[in-house]
């Protein structure tokens, strides 16, 4: 395996417990990070730890301390942390099992693969894939890792499985202080029928592939024209076009017209004048591809 294994344990079902590793499904490499330079002399900023009063100290002096009140700490050391027992801390307990489009994507955090810790273990983790995947549902448990116990689920992907560490309730804002003020408004059914039309269109399959980070290619790009001495000047954005106003029907209508193809955006706004709703059809019925 090319990259070190996140976490290493045990994966439990019931009595079933079987030899698992967990692998960081992200790849960050690819990212443009930047450093903190001296401007003066081109050299790397270096950050140190110090005390007020006391100045720079080294890291073996560095302990843990937990605010109990203003500017009082109780201190632990890294042995008694780890005094902390919990089942967790060396195996996944699949202690409930959901249905996974119940799970609301709110509290999907990071995804990780799950790959099994040793030719003994092969078999039972391919049973307990093959069980969620013939069910229909995602594992809910928890995993010991970086200092906190953090809620997990896991569901079967293509030959493996994966793991994605999830949010707790508390770490999920009430979406009500956001949407409580929007307006209840009755809506023009063919204006719904319209833009329904519109999504159905462009259905398809997800293919992350199909999109590209322009951000980061053009700052790419910026970089290398920096590295060969270019001089480079910020143009001052555009200001957005506020002309050519229509109204929303005639602009779902147009996109259709299209063939649904995103084309210039339109500013919209709703008719002044009241429409008149079309006839309905009687609605066709369609094969759905699933």
């Amino acid at each position: 395996m090319a990259t070190r294994a996140y976490w290493k344990g045990f994966l439990r079902l019931s009595l079933v417990s079987i030899a698992v590793e967990v692998f960081n499904a992200e790849d960050r490499k690819a990212d443009v990070s930047f450093h903190q330079i001296h401007k003066p002399s081109g050299k790397r900023v270096r950050h140190t730890k110090t005390v007020e009063g006391v100045g720079e100290v080294e890291a073996k002096d560095i302990v843990s301390g937990y605010e109990i009140d203003k500017g009082e700490y109780v201190l632990m050391d890294p042995a008694e942390i780890d005094a902390v027992k919990l089942e967790s801390k060396r195996t996944i307990e699949l202690s409930q099992f959901v249905q996974v489009a119940d799970v609301d994507p709110r509290y999907f955090e990071q995804p990780f693969y799950v790959t099994p810790g040793d030719k003994y273990a092969a078999e039972g983790y391919l049973v307990i894939r093959e069980a969620l995947r013939k069910t229909g549902t995602i594992g809910i448990g928890q995993l010991t890792a970086g200092g906190r116990e953090h809620l997990i689920g896991v569901a079967p992907l293509e030959q493996g499985l994966m793991l994605y560490r999830l949010r707790y309730a508390d770490e999920v804002r009430p979406d009500k202080q956001y949407f409580s003020d929007l307006p209840h408004l009755k809506l023009d059914r063919e204006m719904v029928d319209l833009a329904t039309e519109l999504i159905e269109r462009k259905q398809g399959r997800f293919r992350p592939e199909a999109f590209e980070d322009h951000y980061e290619t053009e700052l790419k790009k910026l970089i290398q024209r920096k590295a060969k001495g270019e001089k480079i000047k910020a143009e001052p954005e555009p200001e957005p076009t506020r002309g050519n106003v229509i109204n929303l029907m005639d602009a779902l209508r147009d996109s259709l017209k299209k063939g649904g193809v995103a084309g210039k955006a339109v500013p919209a706004r709703k008719a002044a004048a009241k429409r008149k709703p079309a006839p309905r059809k009687p609605a066709k019925s369609r094969a759905r591809a699933k």
